[in-house]
Protein backbone atom coordinates (compact mmCIF):
# COMPACT_ATOMS: atom_id res chain seq x y z
CA UNK A 1 0.00 0.00 0.00
CA UNK A 2 1.38 3.50 -0.92
CA UNK A 3 1.53 5.91 1.78
CA UNK A 4 -1.09 8.09 -0.13
CA UNK A 5 -3.82 5.22 -0.50
CA UNK A 6 -2.87 4.76 3.10
CA UNK A 7 -3.59 7.83 4.11
CA UNK A 8 -6.77 8.19 2.03
CA UNK A 9 -8.11 5.01 4.11
CA UNK A 10 -7.97 7.17 7.09
CA UNK A 11 -10.02 9.86 4.73
CA UNK A 12 -12.69 7.30 4.02
CA UNK A 13 -12.97 6.08 7.40
CA UNK A 14 -13.82 9.98 8.15
CA UNK A 15 -16.52 10.13 5.47
CA UNK A 16 -17.82 6.91 7.24
CA UNK A 17 -18.54 8.83 10.32
CA UNK A 18 -20.37 11.28 8.02
CA UNK A 19 -22.44 8.29 6.44
CA UNK A 20 -23.23 7.12 10.17
CA UNK A 21 -24.98 10.76 11.21
CA UNK A 22 -27.06 10.55 7.51
CA UNK A 23 -24.55 13.15 6.27
CA UNK A 24 -22.94 12.39 2.59
CA UNK A 25 -19.81 10.93 2.74
CA UNK A 26 -16.65 12.70 2.84
CA UNK A 27 -13.62 12.65 5.05
CA UNK A 28 -10.62 14.74 5.06
CA UNK A 29 -7.15 14.14 7.06
CA UNK A 30 -4.26 16.49 7.18
CA UNK A 31 -0.46 15.13 7.34
CA UNK A 32 2.75 16.28 8.45
CA UNK A 33 5.70 14.45 8.65
CA UNK A 34 4.16 11.16 7.81
CA UNK A 35 1.85 11.77 10.86
CA UNK A 36 -2.00 13.05 10.42
CA UNK A 37 -2.51 16.29 12.73
CA UNK A 38 -6.54 16.80 11.48
CA UNK A 39 -9.30 14.74 10.40
CA UNK A 40 -12.73 15.85 9.52
CA UNK A 41 -15.59 14.81 7.83
CA UNK A 42 -19.01 16.37 6.34
CA UNK A 43 -21.51 18.30 8.99
CA UNK A 44 -22.99 20.39 6.66
CA UNK A 45 -27.02 18.79 7.53
CA UNK A 46 -25.61 17.92 11.39
CA UNK A 47 -24.80 21.63 12.51
CA UNK A 48 -26.87 23.43 10.10
CA UNK A 49 -24.22 25.38 8.27
CA UNK A 50 -22.80 25.64 4.87
CA UNK A 51 -19.29 26.12 6.48
CA UNK A 52 -19.29 22.18 7.63
CA UNK A 53 -17.34 20.35 4.87
CA UNK A 54 -14.58 18.06 5.75
CA UNK A 55 -11.81 19.97 4.44
CA UNK A 56 -12.57 22.96 6.45
CA UNK A 57 -12.73 21.24 9.62
CA UNK A 58 -9.58 19.78 8.96
CA UNK A 59 -7.99 23.04 7.88
CA UNK A 60 -9.18 24.08 11.14
CA UNK A 61 -7.66 21.87 13.35
CA UNK A 62 -4.16 21.74 11.89
CA UNK A 63 -4.02 24.95 12.44
CA UNK A 64 -4.55 25.08 15.64
CA UNK A 65 -2.47 21.93 16.20
CA UNK A 66 0.30 23.80 14.19
CA UNK A 67 0.04 27.30 15.93
CA UNK A 68 -0.39 28.55 11.98
CA UNK A 69 -2.44 29.27 9.68
CA UNK A 70 -0.11 28.82 7.01
CA UNK A 71 0.39 24.91 6.62
CA UNK A 72 3.24 24.58 4.08
CA UNK A 73 4.67 21.22 5.13
CA UNK A 74 1.33 19.37 4.89
CA UNK A 75 -0.42 17.12 2.92
CA UNK A 76 -4.66 17.08 2.18
CA UNK A 77 -5.93 14.14 1.71
CA UNK A 78 -9.86 14.09 0.48
CA UNK A 79 -12.59 11.81 -0.73
CA UNK A 80 -13.97 14.02 -3.06
CA UNK A 81 -12.79 16.78 -5.07
CA UNK A 82 -13.25 19.92 -2.91
CA UNK A 83 -16.11 22.61 -3.38
CA UNK A 84 -14.93 26.07 -4.44
CA UNK A 85 -15.25 27.08 -0.98
CA UNK A 86 -12.90 24.56 -0.16
CA UNK A 87 -10.82 25.04 -2.58
CA UNK A 88 -10.02 28.56 -1.80
CA UNK A 89 -9.21 27.43 1.82
CA UNK A 90 -6.85 25.08 0.52
CA UNK A 91 -4.75 27.75 -1.55
CA UNK A 92 -5.18 30.46 1.42
CA UNK A 93 -3.86 27.43 3.93
CA UNK A 94 -0.62 27.44 1.72
CA UNK A 95 -1.02 23.70 1.63
CA UNK A 96 1.35 22.61 -0.91
CA UNK A 97 0.01 18.93 -2.17
CA UNK A 98 -3.86 17.74 -2.27
CA UNK A 99 -4.56 14.29 -3.10
CA UNK A 100 -8.16 13.88 -4.44
CA UNK A 101 -10.14 10.19 -4.35
CA UNK A 102 -13.10 10.67 -6.80
CA UNK A 103 -13.50 13.46 -9.16
CA UNK A 104 -16.77 15.68 -8.74
CA UNK A 105 -18.01 16.62 -12.41
CA UNK A 106 -20.87 18.46 -11.47
CA UNK A 107 -19.21 20.76 -8.43
CA UNK A 108 -15.39 20.00 -8.38
CA UNK A 109 -13.25 23.20 -8.30
CA UNK A 110 -10.04 20.88 -8.71
CA UNK A 111 -10.48 20.48 -12.33
CA UNK A 112 -13.38 19.06 -12.87
CA UNK A 113 -15.39 22.58 -13.11
CA UNK A 114 -12.88 24.97 -12.91
CA UNK A 115 -9.35 24.38 -10.96
CA UNK A 116 -8.79 26.68 -8.45
CA UNK A 117 -6.07 24.82 -7.02
CA UNK A 118 -3.83 25.82 -10.04
CA UNK A 119 -4.70 29.64 -11.01
CA UNK A 120 -1.40 30.75 -12.06
CA UNK A 121 -2.02 34.00 -10.97
CA UNK A 122 -2.55 33.46 -7.44
CA UNK A 123 0.02 33.17 -5.55
CA UNK A 124 0.21 29.33 -4.14
CA UNK A 125 -0.92 26.73 -6.46
CA UNK A 126 -0.91 22.83 -5.51
CA UNK A 127 0.71 20.06 -6.14
CA UNK A 128 -2.62 17.81 -7.35
CA UNK A 129 -2.63 13.75 -7.21
CA UNK A 130 -6.47 12.63 -7.73
CA UNK A 131 -7.86 9.10 -8.37
CA UNK A 132 -6.69 7.18 -5.60
CA UNK A 133 -8.35 4.82 -3.81
CA UNK A 134 -10.87 6.45 -6.61
CA UNK A 135 -13.52 2.99 -7.09
CA UNK A 136 -13.80 2.94 -3.44
CA UNK A 137 -14.75 6.76 -2.83
CA UNK A 138 -16.80 6.78 -5.86
CA UNK A 139 -19.01 3.83 -4.59
CA UNK A 140 -19.34 5.07 -0.99
CA UNK A 141 -21.21 8.27 -2.29
CA UNK A 142 -23.01 6.00 -5.65
CA UNK A 143 -24.33 3.67 -2.30
CA UNK A 144 -25.00 6.59 -0.22
CA UNK A 145 -27.03 8.56 -3.14
CA UNK A 146 -28.63 5.39 -3.95
CA UNK A 147 -30.05 4.65 -0.30
CA UNK A 148 -31.18 8.16 0.09
CA UNK A 149 -33.18 7.81 -3.04
CA UNK A 150 -34.95 4.41 -1.85
CA UNK A 151 -35.44 6.04 1.20
CA UNK A 152 -37.32 8.60 -0.50
CA UNK A 153 -39.12 6.69 -2.82
CA UNK A 154 -40.41 4.59 0.31
CA UNK A 155 -41.46 7.71 2.36
CA UNK A 156 -43.85 9.21 -0.69
CA UNK A 157 -44.69 6.20 -2.64
CA UNK A 158 -46.97 6.90 -5.80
Amino acid sequence: MTPDEKFMRQAIRQARKAEKINEVPIGCVIVQSGKVIARGYNRRNTDKSVLAHAEIAAIKKACKKTGDWRLEDCTIYITLEPCQMCAGAIVQARIPTVVIGSMNPKAGCAGSVINILQIEKFNHQCELRSGVLNEECSKMLSDFFARLRIEKKEENPK
